[in-house]
C-alpha cells in the first residue's frame, strides 16, 4: 500500500519530535515535509533540533531541510500540528484551506463549533463536524484537534462512566507532569520539592472541553453533556504522566463494585481497536490498592492507554477513582496519530 504523504508543523519541539518518532516507520504515513519557524527554516533538522527523546536522534532525519510552515513550502495531505496556539490560529487554516486535513495539537480551534475535539474511543462520530466544518469554510480540508491532555485523561476515565450510567456531577483534582510545560518545563528550584498550585489556563481548559468531547453529535452538530464539573490543577515533580483524583455523582448511585466492572469490561468504540496505535486496552484497570502510579505504568501500551484504580464510595458525590495518563503521548503527539488513523478508517482520507 502506498503510503499518505504527511508534514508535521512544530517539527523541532519536544512534541514534534515525538511525531517524528511515531511517523517515521508508520504503516499508514510517510513523512514528507518537516516544517518549523522562520529561524529554522532551510536548516537541517539535525542542525536545528535539539533531540529530547531516547533513541535514534532525528531518526534517519537528521539530514533533511526544514520547509516554512506554509502550504506554498509543505503542503502534504496530511498535516500534524504541534504549534503553539498562536501561530497555530494563523496558519492551521492555511492548510486546512489548501486541502490538507490538519490533526493539531494546538488549543485554537479545539472549542470552534465546527472542530471535532477528539477522543476516539469516547467520541469517533464527533468527525461528523468535518462536513460541516467544510461547509461553513469554505474548506478543501480541516481541522481536527485532540484536547487538552489533562482533559484527555479525564474523558477516559468518564466516558465510560456516562455511557453507562450518566454523569451528573464531577470533581477533578490533578497533579500534572512537568513534561506538560514543554522543554525545559518548570525551573527545578520551583518545583523539586514543591507543588505549583496553578497552572494558566489548565482549569479552564478541562472544564470547556470536557462536555464537548462526552456531547452527543446529532443534527450535524455537538450537543454539549449537561453536567456540572469541577477542575483543580496542579504541577507536580514528576516528567511523564498526569495523575487525576476523580469524584462523580452517577445516575442511580450505582455501587463502587457496579463501577470498577464497567472500567474492567470497556473498550470503547469498536472502529479504534484495530487502529495501529489504539492500545490493547485503552483503559486499563488496577486493583491494587497503591496503583496506578506514574512510574510504574505510564509508559505501558506506549503512553497510549490510560490506567484507572482506587474505586471507592465518596461521602460527597457518590464514587471517587483514580486515573493516570500519558500526557505527551496520549495526551499530545499519539492522540493525534490516532485521531488521523480513526480519519482514514472512516473514509475521511480517500
Amino acid at each position: 500500500m502506498t503510503r499518505i504523504p504527511v508534514t508535521i508543523l512544530g517539527a523541532t519541539g519536544v512534541v514534534g519530535q515525538r511525531f517524528v518518532r511515531r511517523l517515521v516507520d508508520h504503516p499508514l504515513f510517510e513523512i514528507q515535509h518537516l516544517a518549523a519557524s522562520d529561524r529554522s527554516t532551510g536548516k537541517k533538522y539535525e542542525d536545528a533540533c535539539a533531540w529530547r527523546l531516547d533513541g535514534a536522534p532525528h531518526r534517519g532525519l537528521g539530514g533533511e531541510r526544514l520547509r516554512a510552515a506554509h502550504p506554498n513550502e509543505a503542503l502534504s495531505q496530511v498535516v500534524f500540528s504541534a504549534l503553539d496556539s498562536g501561530p497555530a490560529a494563523e496558519i492551521e487554516p492555511l492548510f486546512a484551506l489548501g486541502g490538507a486535513l490538519v490533526f493539531s495539537n494546538a488549543s485554537a480551534f479545539r472549542m470552534a463549533a465546527d472542530v471535532p475535539l477528539l477522543v476516539p474511543e469516547a467520541n469517533a462520530d464527533h468527525l461528523g463536524l468535518i462536513e460541516a466544518q467544510r461547509n461553513a469554510r469554505g474548506w478543501k480540508g480541516a481541522i481536527v484537534c485532540n484536547p487538552n491532555c489533562t482533559a484527555t485523561v479525564l474523558v477516559m476515565g468518564l466516558a465510560p462512566l456516562h455511557e453507562a450510567f450518566g454523569i451528573e456531577r464531577v470533581s477533578m483534582t490533578s497533579m500534572q507532569a512537568i513534561s506538560g510545560a514543554g522543554y525545559p518545563g518548570v525551573p527545578s528550584l520551583d518545583i523539586l520539592g514543591n507543588v505549583v498550585p496553578f497552572i494558566r489556563n489548565e482549569e479552564e481548559k478541562v472544564e470547556e472541553e470536557t462536555p464537548k468531547m462526552l456531547g452527543r453529535f446529532t443534527n450535524g452538530a455537538v450537543e454539549a453533556a449537561a453536567f456540572a464539573i469541577s477542575a483543580m490543577c496542579h504541577r507536580v515533580p514528576v516528567i511523564e504522566g498526569h495523575s487525576e483524583a476523580v469524584s462523580v455523582t452517577l445516575r442511580g448511585n450505582p455501587s463502587a463494585g457496579a463501577v470498577a466492572e464497567v472500567f474492567r469490561a470497556w473498550r470503547g468504540d469498536a472502529r479504534v481497536s484495530a487502529l495501529h496505535s489504539a492500545p490493547e486496552a485503552p483503559l486499563r484497570f488496577h486493583s491494587a490498592e497503591d496503583r496506578p502510579q506514574a512510574r510504574l505504568d505510564v509508559e505501558e501500551d506506549g503512553g497510549m492507554s490510560v490506567h484507572v484504580g482506587r474505586v471507592r464510595p465518596c461521602a460527597l458525590l457518590g464514587i471517587k477513582f483514580f486515573l493516570l495518563g500519558h500526557n505527551t503521548e496520549r495526551g499530545a503527539a499519539g492522540a493525534s496519530v490516532l485521531n488521523a488513523e480513526l480519519a482514514h478508517a472512516l473514509g475521511y482520507l480517500g
